[in-house]
């Protein structure tokens, strides 16, 4: 019986390790050839043999600075020249840091911009047009923050509060030219990133990582930590056939800890 996304090319940046590197495995485990595009190339090969070693399509992938209009020409171009199709891109690429505002310097807020929400919105713009082609998806992983301001992840806040905004605003587009869009807002999920953010909270508020990562558990109520799978599941449901009616959503991952309603 063939697999879901057998055929089908799909496009993860922020691929090598992580959410995006679960969402890869979950596409690659349903057949499609995947193409994971970050900056560090080690990165890049362990995941690329994690996923062969599940019997997967071996991964392309392409190491490149995707806070640059350079490096997000580049993965495109690749993709283009080998396979000339892509049915998925998945924008999952980008770390904004945590910290004081007043300690957070100028190069901070340029650089998250720069790669989660700058990034995100050139290779939209480059594989549109094969997006279109393949009637495809788009899933764009962005973060509770968006939703959920606070004064210690404020370049995370507004990177992540304009990168929804700019996926909403696409979905007239999207229904034109017969391409869904829908957002992943993920809480907090077990990855090495979740561990960094955890020690700038502790440096910006005093206090050891043990004793942050503790609060961030009992003040939300969560059962647990989220894994990556959660994330990389519903990913692959939303580029499903079965979620095409499902346009300009934003989903959060959670376990029920982000607060407010909506």
């Amino acid at each position: 019986m063939p697999k879901e996304f057998a055929g089908k090319v799909v496009v993860v940046s922020g691929g090598s390790r992580g959410i995006g590197r679960a969402i890869a495995l979950a596409f690659a485990r349903e057949g499609a050839q995947t193409v994971l595009a970050a900056a560090n190339a080690a990165n890049l090969t362990d995941a690329a043999k994690a996923i062969a070693a599940t019997g997967g399509l071996a991964p392309m992938t392409i190491a490149g600075d995707l806070r640059t209009l350079d490096g997000c020409q580049q993965v495109f171009d690749q993709v283009k020249q080998c396979f000339n199709r892509c049915d998925v891109l998945v924008n999952n690429a980008g770390a904004t840091k945590g910290g004081k505002f007043s300690d957070q310097p100028d190069a901070e807020w340029t650089d998250g911009f720069a790669l989660k929400f700058f990034g995100a919105v050139r290779l939209t713009r480059q594989f549109w047009p094969l997006l279109k082609d393949a009637h495809g998806s788009i899933v764009n992983i962005i973060g509770a923050a968006a939703r959920t301001p606070g004064p210690e992840f404020l370049v995370g806040g507004a990177v992540n509060a304009a990168f929804a905004n700019f996926s909403k605003g696409l979905t007239a587009l999207g229904n034109k030219d017969d391409i869904n869009i829908n957002v992943i807002h993920p809480g907090s999920t077990q990855t090495d990133r979740v561990e960094q953010l955890y020690a700038q909270y502790a440096k910006a508020q005093d206090k050891t990582i043990e004793q942050v990562r503790a609060e961030a558990v009992s003040k939300s109520g969560l059962r647990r930590i989220g894994q990556p799978e959660d994330i990389a599941e519903l990913a692959l449901y939303l580029a499903s056939p079965k979620a095409r009616h499902l346009q300009g959503t934003a989903i959060v991952v959670d376990g029920g800890g982000t607060p407010g309603y909506y």
